[in-house]
């Protein structure tokens, strides 16, 4: 038997830049709102619960923070060329070529920066958390990536 909850809320937000990639092309740098909805499905605790919501919304925001106020970029990406170096990332795509100062990149271990790829790695960090923290109970870890309101890409990580 499983049960799910799900977690909704102005909390679970952050605002980041990005350029997606697709049919090599790269979009132009914009940005979002991004918004967060988690759903984690799994059998109920002794105490009737199949996790506890505070320590979800902690994990989520924990995470939204370090992406917040950022450029999000794929470092696994097969059309972008990426350096690092001490105090800056150089990106270059054909002639287009962007530097910008280490602190205001999140370098995502993801090809592409979608919502769905977003969701798939938003979904194994917090799997893994909950792992990590004892969840034994936990199956399925869904998370909804939303960039613009009614435009969302989803993944379901599967708890082992």
């Amino acid at each position: 038997m499983s049960h799910l909850v799900r977690l909704d809320g102005d909390s679970l937000r952050f605002a980041a830049a990005h350029f997606a990639t697709f049919d090599n092309q790269l979009e132009p740098l914009h940005g979002h709102n991004y918004h967060l909805i988690v759903e984690i499905s799994g059998s109920l605790t002794d105490d009737a619960w199949v996790i506890d919501f505070g320590l979800v919304k902690r994990i989520v925001r924990k995470i939204c923070a370090e992406l917040d106020h950022k450029f999000l970029l794929q470092e696994g990406s097969r059309d972008l060329r990426a350096m690092r170096d001490r105090d800056s990332w150089t990106v270059e795509f054909g002639s287009r070529r962007y530097v910008m100062p280490v602190g205001d990149v999140a370098a995502l271990p993801i090809e592409n920066t979608t919502a769905e790829r977003l969701a798939e790695w938003f979904a194994g960090r917090i799997a893994g958390t909950l792992q990590a923290a004892g969840a034994t109970n936990v199956k399925v870890v869904r998370v909804g990536v939303e960039e613009a309101p009614g435009q969302s890409g989803w993944f379901s990580a599967p708890l082992t």
